[in-house]
């Protein structure tokens, strides 16, 4: 059937070459049979001749994603989306492209919106992906607005580099919840809180993750929008049912980011139902009434300064420890990572990573974005897949600032003028600057 139909299509455009219909059926008929290269030949012919046409780009965006260019994928999608944003067919397809970018919380997000859309929408396969792992959970989780309970498919192979964080996190978290009898044995108790701090986009959240899956624990995030959403009605009760869910899967680990807007000095309160909140957190971090052994709690913030004191006794986020921008080393490993499956030529990792001083995780990942639109652009133009270059790369560098300068303009002050305890030596010995 579509040999005969692909064979009278061609026949046809040799008569009109420029003829978009025609070629979009054609390129539908090649990706049918499962002929990505040249479905994705036809599709890039179009936009050739007319580089706004939506049909054409989200055809080329599903291609993509049928030969696993999931991040080429995305970034048509997040072209086209705007002006589609109730068109359930991109939003499908874009819930599936973070899918298998394994962010699962975009891809909620952008599920729920398609439920708004249409609330008798199914998607089986959609379904079984995001489904909560745990049997008895869904319902309890749904309820109290926490995204899901998982097992993380990472760990600190995954991390570029931050070796000596990774070994800090070893002794802190690791080895008490993989050998709990030694502990047991001197009657130390397993778990607790760590808290990470440090500069944006450096990678808190990743190593949140990779712990859990170093130690296969459960993983549940909580957003502080998710936090929130909490504080209307019973908030404690709701706050207290989190860490249930927490006790009842053990190991596990809760990773609470943006947790300075929880935990926000209670002296600058003045609303006594924040201040309230405050304290059933604290007190769910003592365990007062239920064990906490094997329950770690990671906060991530961006702004200790900010955070209760009463948050940083024993206990409680007695443990902290500073995310740096990645080094030299790692910001080649993270090169490396974002990188190995994207077609390059001729880049110098070494290279990349001494450009790239003072770049986050974040950063590097919005160059590479930077230097993959062009070659997108480029493709479109050339009609064949342009590879990565360093001349492309070195381009996407010296348009994108380090976003972790602010952070430490800030942070010096603090380290400088408000450092009694030595909480903040770790930044100060980072910026090599003596007390």
């Amino acid at each position: 059937m579509y040999k005969e139909l692909i064979n009278d299509l061609t026949e046809a455009l040799k008569l009109s070459p420029n003829n978009i219909p025609i070629r979009l059926r054609l390129g539908k008929c090649y990706d049918a049979i499962l002929d990505f290269k040249n479905a994705e030949d036809q599709f890039l012919h179009i936009l050739k001749i007319d580089n706004d046409n939506i049909e054409a780009k989200f055809a080329l965006a599903k291609v993509y994603f049928s030969q696993k260019k999931h991040n080429a994928s995305l970034i048509i999608l997040e072209e086209i989306l705007p002006s589609n944003a109730n068109n359930i067919s991109f939003l499908e397809l874009y819930t599936k492209t973070f899918i298998e970018l394994n962010d699962l919380q975009e891809a909620q997000e952008i599920y729920k919106s398609i439920l708004e859309i249409d609330p008798n929408y199914t998607n089986s396969d959609i379904d079984n992906k995001l489904r909560l792992t745990q049997v008895g959970i869904q319902d309890e989780i749904d309820e109290d607005g926490i995204n899901s309970i998982e097992k993380p498919n990472i760990n600190f192979s995954n991390i570029g580099g931050l070796l000596e964080i990774k070994k800090e996190i070893s002794l802190k978290i690791i080895h008490p919840l993989k050998h709990p009898e030694i502990y047991k044995a001197y009657g130390k108790k397993t778990g607790g809180g760590i808290l990470l701090y440090g500069p944006p986009g450096c990678g808190k959240t990743h190593i949140a993750r990779a712990t859990a899956g170093e130690i296969d624990a459960n993983f549940i995030s909580i957003g502080i929008n998710d936090i929130l959403d909490m504080w209307i009605g019973s908030s404690e009760k709701n706050l207290h049912e989190i860490f249930e869910v927490a006790r009842k899967n053990k190991p596990c680990v809760i990773f609470i980011d943006e947790i300075d807007a929880l935990g926000a000095n209670r002296s600058d309160l003045n609303r006594s139902g924040s201040r309230t909140i405050i304290n059933q957190f604290l007190s769910e971090l003592d365990g007062i009434e239920s064990k906490n052994d094997g329950i770690l709690i990671l906060g991530a913030t961006n702004t200790p300064w900010y955070l209760d004191p009463a948050f940083r006794r024993p206990g409680r986020f007695d443990r902290i420890i500073f995310v740096s921008p990645p080094d030299e080393q790692a910001r080649k490993e993270i090169f490396n990572i974002y990188l190995e499956e994207k077609p390059t030529e001729g880049v110098q990792l070494d290279k990349l990573s001494r450009l790239t001083k003072g770049f986050s995780g974040a950063d590097i990942q919005a160059v590479i974005d930077i230097a993959v639109e062009e070659k997108i652009q480029q493709s479109f133009d050339t009609g064949i897949l342009e590879p990565l270059t360093m001349n492309t790369l070195n381009k996407a560098i010296k348009k994108h600032k380090p976003s972790t300068t602010e952070w430490f303009n800030s942070a010096k002050n603090y380290a400088l003028y408000s450092n009694e305890s030595g909480l903040y030596d770790e930044v100060l010995s980072y910026l090599k600057i003596k007390k």
